[in-house]
């Protein structure tokens, strides 16, 4: 939990009701229970009515509970361990529902995303991409999936993208230690968020690159490292990570980025044509 939500809710202990003192003490102890409950179901947890769930909440500086509960959440959720949303999904899912359910859910992220992105952020990140002398990308663990995906696109509209593999804290430094203030580095990473990667946006900091990070919040500790940001909403359904939101973005990044590169994307496409034609890369249609 965030020190600061905690530190707050001790620090207003003394001045609690009887009953808020109940919800601040669950809160403190099952914090991750508590951040997908509703303000029943946690007023029923600690013998306290829904009023009085609101009134903590408001208590401690939000406008309702449907903010407090959103704000625990965001906090929470880089905490969980894979044993604990696993036994989160089971709470919430219904197994005979499963397809319908992270489908639905997976919408509801892009229609988020969309709602809280940054236009105009985004523009600015593609003009960087554009202008910077040489593009690192680096995505651990499931976001190397992303990393992936963004480095096989841009290299085939630019000729300085670079994407980190992975295999050593040491080797990672090795392949950005030549970073400069004329480049840019992509960082990218949601909960559990990744220290390497973190570490790696803190020495490009220290070199002035320039720093684009594609996360979940504005509270995600890349923001500390970052001087642009795309929020792109990632809240898991298990224990596997949802990456649609993050991946459509990155599909609007590398359309964006070909448009502005159209002649050479028309060039290398061209080109590229003739060398999968010639060694068989793609089965042809028989038509």
């Amino acid at each position: 939990m965030s020190n600061d939500l905690e530190a707050r809710i001790i620090e207003l202990m003394p001045e609690l009701s009887k009953g808020q003192k109940k919800i601040a003490q669950f809160i403190l102890e099952h914090g991750e229970k508590a951040a997908y409950m509703t303000a029943l179901a946690l007023g029923n947890s600690v013998g306290v009515s829904e009023s009085t769930v609101v009134r903590f909440a408001e208590r401690l500086g939000f406008d309702g509970y449907p903010e407090f509960q959103k704000a625990l959440q965001e906090l929470m959720k880089s905490k969980l361990t894979s044993v604990q949303r696993i036994e989160l999904s089971a709470s919430r899912i219904n197994e005979n529902e499963v397809l319908k359910s992270v489908l639905l859910s997976d919408m509801d992220k892009i229609k988020q995303t969309l709602e809280q992105i940054d236009e105009q952020t985004f523009n600015k990140v593609v003009d960087e991409i554009v202008s910077a002398k040489r593009i690192y990308i680096i995505g651990i663990r499931s976001s190397a999936a992303l990393a992936d995906f963004l480095g096989f696109y841009l290299n085939m509209i630019l000729d300085n993208v670079k994407v980190i593999t992975t295999s050593g804290i040491s080797d990672i430094f090795e392949q950005v230690f030549r970073i400069t203030s004329e480049d840019l580095i992509v960082g990218i990473s949601f909960p559990r968020y990744s220290k390497r990667t973190l570490k790696v946006l803190q020495y490009a900091k220290k070199q002035n690159a320039k720093i684009v990070s594609l996360t979940d919040s504005k509270i995600s500790p890349l923001c500390k490292y970052s001087d642009y940001v795309l929020i792109c909403r990632s809240d898991m359904v298990s224990f596997a990570d949802s990456l649609v939101a993050p991946l459509s973005v990155i599909n609007a990044l590398i359309v964006a980025t070909g448009l502005r590169k159209k002649d050479d994307v028309a060039r290398t496409l061209e080109k590229l044509e003739e060398i999968w034609d010639e060694f068989q890369v793609y089965e042809k249609e028989n038509r």
